[in-house]
C-alpha cells in the first residue's frame, strides 16, 4: 500500500459500462477497499471484492472487470501495472512464475520429470495394480479375441502332423510337471501355419501357438521348442498381455493430456517408446521363468542359445521356403534386413526389436546354464 499521508496513485483509463460501445475517459485509483472511477460524468465506488483482476500478460491491453456490470480498460500496460503495484496489489506465485523464464524452464524441465517418472515407475505400478484385481475371466476373454483375429489375418491351420503336435504338447507338460503346484498358470498349446514366417506366442488367458515354420526351424527339438513355450508360460503368468494393455491405454491417456488431443500422432510416440520400455521388461521377465522351468526339468538353459543361433543363421540365408525374413513384417510395422546383426533384435515373435537385444538374452542363458 501507499504510505500514509501520500495521495494514492492514479491511472488514466476507459470505462465502460456493459450496455454501450462508449469508451469514457476515467481515472482509476484505489482507496482503502474500494476502487474509486471518476471522470467524464462517471462518479463510482467498487469494492475490492467486486473487481476481477484478470491474470497478467507480458503484453496486451489490461483490463479489469466488475462484477455489478461495467469493465476499465488501460493499453499503456507499462502503467497499469506501475500503478497496480504502487496501489498495493501484488501478483500471485503463478502470474510471476508465466513472467519469468526461469520459472517456464524450470516449470517445463520439473514437467519432464515428472512425466518420466510416471512412464517408468507411475504406469508400471498402475498397471500391476488393476491386473492383480482384474479376475482371469478378463484374460480368457481378451484370448479369445485375440486368437480370432490372428487366425483370420495371420495364421492358416496347422500341417504338422496330429502325433507330432501330441508328442511336444507332452515334452511341455512333463517339464512343467516338475514346477511346484500352483507355480505355472493353466495352458493350452495350439498349433498354426505362419502367413509371417517362424513365430511363436503367448495369449492372454493361457492360449500358447506355435507355428509350423518355428518348429521346422529348430528341427523339431523337444527340448528347445520346450525352452520357446517355457518363456511363453512366463508371459501367460505375469499377465503380460492384459499388463500391456492397460499400460498402453494409460499411456494414451497420459500423452493426450499432455498433448491435448488424442487423435495427434505426437500424442502416439510416448506411447510407443513406451510400450517398448515395458515389452523389453516383459521378456526379461519371460526369460526368468524360462529359466526356473528348464532347470526344474533337468533341461539346460544353454537349449535357448541354440535357439538364437538358429534364428540368426536364418536370417542370414534369407530363410526358407522361399519366404524371406527380411520381408516378414515385425509388430513394430518395420521389416527385418538381411545380415542385420544378432544383438540387433529379430523379427521373430520372440525376439522383437524391442525386446531385450539378442545378444543380452543369449548371454543370459549362458550365464543361467553355468549356474545351478
Amino acid at each position: 500500500m501507499s504510505d500514509p499521508g501520500t495521495p494514492p496513485p492514479s491511472l488514466a483509463a476507459s470505462y465502460f459500462d456493459g450496455s454501450s460501445a462508449r469508451a469514457r475517459a476515467v481515472m482509476l485509483r484505489v482507496e482503502g477497499d474500494a476502487l474509486l472511477v471518476s471522470g467524464d460524468g462517471i462518479e463510482r465506488r467498487v469494492a475490492l471484492r467486486q473487481v476481477q483482476w484478470p491474470e497478467r500478460t507480458r503484453y496486451g491491453m489490461r483490463v479489469a472487470h466488475f462484477t455489478g456490470g461495467g469493465t476499465v480498460q488501460c493499453a499503456d500496460a507499462a502503467a497499469w501495472d506501475d500503478w497496480s503495484r504502487r496501489s498495493g496489489r501484488r501478483d500471485s506465485l503463478v502470474v510471476t512464475a508465466q513472467q519469468s523464464w526461469r520459472w517456464v524452464l524450470a516449470s517445463a524441465l520439473a514437467l519432464v520429470v515428472l512425466i518420466v517418472a510416471i512412464q517408468q515407475w507411475g504406469v508400471p505400478v498402475a498397471g500391476r495394480a488393476v491386473v492383480a484385481l482384474a479376475p482371469p475371466s478378463v484374460d480368457e476373454s481378451l484370448g479369445e479375441a485375440s486368437l480370432a483375429v490372428i487366425d483370420e489375418h495371420l495364421m492358416r491351420p496347422s500341417r504338422l502332423p496330429a502325433d507330432q503336435q501330441a508328442r511336444l504338447r507332452e515334452a511341455l507338460t512333463r517339464a512343467v510337471a516338475a514346477m511346484p503346484a500352483g507355480s505355472v498358470p493353466p495352458w493350452r498349446l495350439v498349433f498354426r501355419r505362419s502367413r509371417i514366417g517362424p513365430n511363436a506366442f503367448a495369449l492372454p488367458g493361457g492360449t500358447l501357438v506355435m507355428t509350423d515354420e518355428l518348429v521346422e526351424l529348430v528341427g523339431r527339438d523337444d527340448k528347445v521348442i520346450t525352452a520357446v513355450l517355457a518363456h511363453e508360460l512366463g508371459h501367460v503368468r505375469h499377465r503380460h498381455g492384459l499388463r500391456m494393455l492397460v499400460q498402453a491405454t494409460a499411456l494414451g491417456g497420459l500423452a493426450a493430456l499432455v498433448v491435448g488431443d488424442f487423435s495427434t500422432v505426437l500424442a502416439g510416440v510416448p506411447v510407443l517408446m513406451g510400450q517398448a520400455s515395458y515389452s523389453r521388461d516383459a521378456e526379461r521377465e519371460a526369460d526368468q521363468e524360462a529359466v526356473r522351468i528348464l532347470k526344474a526339468a533337468g533341461i539346460s538353459p544353454a537349449v535357448m542359445v541354440t535357439l538364437f543361433e538358429q534364428i540368426d543363421a536364418y536370417r542370414r540365408k534369407g530363410g526358407e521356403a522361399g519366404q524371406a525374413p527380411e520381408k516378414a513384417p515385425e509388430p513394430s510395422g518395420k521389416t527385418a534386413e538381411e545380415g542385420k546383426p544378432p544383438d540387433a533384435g529379430s523379427w521373430l515373435g520372440i525376439a522383437f526389436a524391442s525386446h531385450p537385444a539378442d545378444a543380452e538374452r543369449v548371454q543370459f542363458f549362458r550365464d543361467a546354464a553355468a549356474t545351478r
